[in-house]
C-alpha cells in the first residue's frame, strides 16, 4: 500500500530563481493531503503529475506567507476545475477570517464549500481521522502559533493465511471471525489459535512534518519512532544564535531531534536563500544523524 511524500518546495521566505517555498503532498493509499501551501503550489502540483482535485485535505502549519500564500489561488482554481465536494483546511486561527475575506471578495460564486478546522497550536491531539489514517498536531516553537503534523497510518487488519484456509477447510464465516482476531473451533472440536491462522500484512508507518521551529525536545518525544521525519534546517550550525532569535533550527538541532525521536530517516529543508550548497547542510546533519537526506524539490520519498 502506497505511503509517500512528494516535495513541492523546500526554500524559506525569500524567493529564489530555482526553488519554491514550503509545500508537500502526502500520499496514503492514493489519498492525497497537502502540507503547507507556499506560493506557486498549484503549478508545482501539476508539474509533479498530481491532480489538485484529488486533494482530500490541506494542513497549514502557520500563517507566514511562505507556508500559505499559495492556498488562496489554489482554492479558486479548484472551483474552475469543477470541484463540488468540500475541501477541509486545518490551520491555526485566524485562518477562518482570512478565508472568509477571500470568499467575500474573490470567491462569491465558488461551487464548493471550504471548511476550516482550527488547529490549536499548544495541543497535541488528533485533528483528522479516517479508516486508514490519523493526523496529530504537534506544538512547535516559532514566532507565531505553529503546529507540526504527524501522519500515522492505522494498523492494517489481519489477513488469513490461504494455506491454512485450505488445510482446515475454513468456511466464510470462520474466515471473517479469524479476521476479527477470534480463535476458530473446527467441527471436530479442535480449537485453532488465531495466531496460527492470521498475520499482519505490513507494519503501520508514519511521517512527521516539523516546520518552522526552534529546537524542541517535546516535539521529538511526540513523534518518537517515526519512519520519516521532515525537519526544517533554515540555518547551518554556525548561525545558531540567529536561528534561535528567528524561531528556526540549525542542521545540528534538526539532527538532534531525529536522534531523540529515534526516527528511521531524516529529510531536511526550508533552507535560507543564503545557502547555495545544500549538501554541506546535509553533511552537517550526518555528523549527528547519519541517515539524513535533502528534501529535494520534485523528489518523492517512499515510507
Amino acid at each position: 500500500m502506497a505511503f509517500s511524500v512528494t516535495i513541492l518546495g523546500n526554500s524559506s521566505a525569500k524567493p529564489t530563481p530555482k526553488a519554491h517555498p514550503s509545500a508537500q503532498v502526502v500520499n496514503l493509499n492514493e489519498q492525497y493531503y497537502l502540507v503547507d501551501a507556499g506560493e506557486g503550489v498549484q503549478q508545482q502540483l501539476i508539474r509533479r503529475g498530481i491532480n489538485p482535485l484529488r486533494l482530500r485535505a490541506v494542513f497549514i502549519s502557520h500563517l507566514h506567507g511562505d507556508h500559505c500564500f499559495g492556498l488562496f489561488p489554489l482554492i479558486a482554481t479548484l472551483g474552475l476545475e469543477g470541484k463540488r465536494t468540500p475541501l477541509d483546511i486545518y490551520a491555526p486561527a485566524p485562518m477562518g477570517e482570512i478565508l472568509e475575506y477571500h470568499r467575500k471578495y474573490f470567491w462569491d460564486d465558488l461551487p464548493y464549500e471550504v471548511k476550516w478546522h482550527e488547529v490549536r497550536t499548544t495541543e497535541h491531539q488528533i485533528i483528522f481521522e479516517n479508516s486508514s489514517l490519523e493526523v496529530w498536531s504537534v506544538p512547535l516553537r516559532h514566532r507565531v502559533p505553529t503546529a507540526g503534523y504527524h501522519f500515522k497510518e492505522k494498523q492494517p487488519g489481519l489477513n488469513v493465511d490461504k494455506f491454512k484456509i485450505e488445510k482446515y477447510n475454513l468456511s466464510i464465516s470462520q474466515i471473517v471471525a479469524a479476521k476479527r482476531g477470534e480463535d476458530i473451533v473446527l467441527e471436530s472440536g479442535e480449537v485453532i489459535a488465531n495466531s496460527e491462522l492470521t498475520y499482519i500484512p505490513y507494519k503501520a508507518r508514519s511521517y512527521a512534518y516539523l516546520s518552522d521551529t526552534n529546537y524542541s525536545a517535546k516535539a521529538a518525544e511526540r513523534v518518537r519512532g517515526v519512519d520519516l521525519l521532515y525537519h526544517e534546517t533554515t540555518y547551518s550550525q554556525s548561525e545558531e544564535m540567529w536561528a534561535k532569535g528567528r524561531g528556526h533550527s540549525t542542521t545540528i538541532e534538526a539532527a538532534k531531534v531525529a536522534l531523540k525521536a529515534e526516527a528511521k530517516r531524516l529529510i531536511i529543508g526550508h533552507f535560507s536563500s543564503r545557502y547555495k550548497n545544500h549538501e554541506e547542510l546535509r553533511d552537517e546533519c550526518r555528523t549527528i544523524f547519519e541517515n539524513t537526506d535533502i528534501a529535494t524539490e520534485g523528489e518523492t520519498f517512499t515510507i
